[in-house]
């Protein structure tokens, strides 16, 4: 079983800061999906910005989710140095 999320950041540019159980922080971008079904919504900033952890994973307003595990096998992983950056910066608030 991979980590599980605890805490997301929806970002201006359609990704989301994810930060996991293990402490791990990664972004996963939601652009390949906003063309696809349910997902479409998502396109609207206000319903974006919906998000929230939800068991383990993240949830929309709208009922819209993704597989934890996708979230973690396709999230880029955020170099520490940058979350250092972000938290001087006042960047980074979670969810």
């Amino acid at each position: 079983m991979y980590p599980r999320v605890r805490s997301v950041r929806p970002n201006p540019d359609y990704t989301l800061t994810l930060e996991f159980d293990n402490q791990e922080v990664k972004v996963f971008d939601v652009k390949p999906y906003l063309d696809k079904g349910i997902f479409r919504e998502l396109r609207e900033k206000s319903v974006f910005y919906s998000v929230r952890p939800f068991l383990g994973s993240i949830q929309w307003v709208g009922g819209q989710d993704f597989c934890p595990d996708t979230l973690y096998l396709d999230g880029v992983p955020v170099e520490p140095d940058a979350q250092l950056d972000e938290a001087a910066h006042g960047v980074g608030a979670f969810s």
